[in-house]
């Protein structure tokens, strides 16, 4: 009896006798890399372990200024970035990653023991996506890591064009008054959100559950740093704002131009 096996091997071996050669089409699933900036080793290796254990590539930098060259050798789907590091704080590494254009779109998690809201602010400000707090346990890192990477993951469809910016949706990019911005992720998202339903006022509750959803460390207060950063990005007067409108008492909407 010839088993499919048997069959198999025959007629590789035919195809070999004739010059030709099959490739097999198993596809393999490239993982996804993660950079972490952290550097008390136990926490690192514990990290590295369980994300590891996830599905993800980690490679650690215990130094702020080992991270940048990293990234640019094996740019990572995302950062996790301790603040109290040697070689430059977790926040100057933030913000130069949102400087860099071949890293800026990349998500940032700050993983660190400074818990204050002042902190968790300024990590905002500069761009960050998420913050947890030590002590932290590895299920809850792994399903925010997972969080925010599905937040980015989920396309949008529509291009956005007003005569001061445009959003192309394809790319992520933003272009305000011919002029290519630095934007990240949820700035991005963040825009597109409020300028794709022109008039209508959104609490800030609102706006976490639609652009946020279960990020926990995000509070209303999150939402209004991230409307000044885009109101500097794109309004000619970001004190007097001609898109980006503050309903009082009630929330932000966008308002589309005339």
């Amino acid at each position: 009896m010839v088993t499919a096996q048997m069959a198999a091997y025959n007629l590789s071996g035919a195809l070999a006798c004739a010059g030709l050669r099959i490739q097999s089409t198993r596809a393999y699933q490239v993982k996804q890399n993660i950079i972490v900036l952290e550097d008390e080793a136990d926490i690192a290796n514990l990290v590295q372990h369980h994300l590891q254990l996830a599905g993800f590539t980690v490679r650690i930098c215990s130094s702020g200024d080992q991270v940048l060259p990293l990234a640019r050798k094996h740019p990572p789907v995302l950062f996790l970035l301790d603040i109290m590091v040697p070689g430059g704080s977790g926040f100057e590494i933030c913000r130069q990653i949102r400087e860099s254009r071949d890293l800026a779109r990349a998500p940032i998690i700050f993983l660190t023991a400074r818990a204050g809201e002042e902190d968790r602010v300024r990590g905002l400000d500069l761009g960050a996506d998420d913050y947890i707090t030590k002590p932290f346990g590895m299920r809850e890192l792994t399903a925010r890591v997972r969080a925010v990477l599905r937040r980015f993951e989920q396309p949008l469809t529509t291009n956005i064009v007003t005569p001061d910016f445009e959003l192309q949706s394809d790319s992520m990019t933003l272009t305000v008054r011919s002029k290519l911005a630095d934007v990240t992720a949820t700035e991005f998202r963040l825009l597109h959100f409020l300028a794709s339903h022109p008039g209508r006022v959104f609490t800030r509750d609102q706006v976490l559950d639609a652009v946020w959803r279960d990020m926990s460390f995000v509070t209303p207060r999150s939402v209004d740093v991230y409307i000044r950063r885009l109101r500097e990005k794109i309004e000619q007067d970001p004190e007097n704002p001609r898109y980006l409108k503050t309903v009082r008492g009630a929330g932000y909407k966008f308002e589309a131009a005339r």
